[in-house]
Parts: structure tokens; sequence; C-alpha cells
């Protein structure tokens, strides 16, 4: 079975409607071993007299973050190269900055991104990017490099008022799949989350969550505790 990759596209817009579909999608040539998926929340202290110490009081919920490490090889040791050729590790590093790091005048910033891997999907912005070469050839070109980007998770208007409201649908939404969709992704239509993809494969009887065809109709049912 192929191993799916990590998948990297770029949005020009933060209600993700425009892919960058030539130009924006960066397919990692060896997928990262691990990745850590961040979560914090903010809390103001509240000070009370004749006490010996102090309470806390919940703020707000800080944006996820993301953050891994993956190599780009040229030295012909990897043969499934993706997207990239063997012994260009630079040009494999200058488009993943072009789709991620570089500023888009269009915008008058870096992309909006989304990151997709296997069942995870994740908006984001890149915030820090670490590069390090780590094997030449006589000539000092990099035939090996090992990149680790952070991310944080973004959140648009909309998205920041369903977290606010809790508001989850409150009633069985049913939609047709179409080319290219998935489950998890539609998920992420309906409900904003695609964690929600193995109640939906239970509710519509699905074995497998990937055995969805074009045309097929799906039922998304209210989350648990939406319903009246």
């Amino acid at each position: 079975m192929t191993t799916m990759k990590l998948i990297m596209v770029a949005f020009s817009d933060p209600a993700y409607t425009m892919p960058l579909l030539l130009t924006g999608t960066y397919i990692a040539q060896i997928n990262p071993e691990t990745f850590t998926h961040g979560h914090s929340l903010d809390y103001t202290t509240v000070a009370a007299t004749d006490t010996a110490g102090a309470t806390t009081k919940y703020n707000t919920t800080n944006p996820e973050t993301v953050s891994f490490s993956f190599y780009l090889d040229g030295t012909g040791v990897v043969t499934d190269l993706g997207i990239l050729s063997a012994a260009i590790v630079p040009l494999a590093v200058a488009r993943f900055k072009q789709v991620a790091y570089s500023y888009n005048g269009d915008i008058h910033s870096p992309n909006y991104l989304l990151l997709v891997w296997g069942s995870f999907l994740f908006k984001c912005r890149l915030t820090d990017l670490q590069i390090e070469y780590t094997l030449f050839n006589v000539l000092g070109i990099p035939l090996r490099a090992k990149l680790t980007p952070s991310f944080t998770q973004f959140l648009d208007p909309c998205d920041l008022s369903k977290i606010a409201a809790k508001n989850s649908p409150d009633m069985t939404h049913l939609r047709q799949v179409a080319v290219g969709d998935t489950l998890p992704l539609m998920c992420h239509r309906i409900y904003g989350d695609s964690r929600h993809y193995l109640m939906v494969a239970n509710h519509n009887g699905l074995r497998h969550f990937r055995d969805l065809r074009p045309g097929q109709s799906i039922a998304f049912p209210p989350l648990p505790g939406d319903a009246a």
C-alpha cells in the first residue's frame, strides 16, 4: 500500500476558497517520522486579599500549533522522489519557501496554508522555519537537508464565532461525494473539524472511511450533545 504523503496547499484568501493549485502545492519527499501538535490555554491570575496565594481565571484558548522535521535527499538513496528531482535540494528548499514562507504581493503577506496528512487537516500559517544542511558534494552544493517548520493555526472570524458560540450543527446534513472528496475533508466542511470522520463512517455503515464513490450520499448527523 502506498504511504500517503504530507501535502501543503497554499490559499490566497482567509476563507480558504482560492487554492493556488499550480504554484502553491508542496508534497513532502520523505514524511516526518513524528510531529508535535500543541494545545495551550491562557489564564489570568486573580489575587484575593488576605489569602496565601492566588487563583486563575480562564482567559482564552490559544491557536493550536504544529511542528515537525522532514528531510530532503538528493543523493539518489531515496527513489520515491514525488515532485522532487535528485541532487536538486536547493531548488526543493526554494519551492517550500515559495509556498509557505515567501511574501505574496497579491495579499500583502505570506500564503494561508492547509496541511493535509491522511485524515489530519490543519489550517495554519508558517511562523518559523529552520533549515539544516547536512551533506554536500565536492562543489559545496547541498545533497541533504533537514527542514523544521512550525505552524500556528489560522482561524477566520467564522471559525472563531463557531468556537465562541459552541455552534455545532444541530441537524442531519445529506451530502453527495464529489471527485477528490475524502470523509475527513467533508467533515471539515460540515462540522469545521475533520476529527469526526469515524463517527460519520459508523453512522453510514462504512466499513472503511476511504470507501467513498463520487455521487454517493453521506449523512452527517448532529454531533453528540447538539441535538435537542
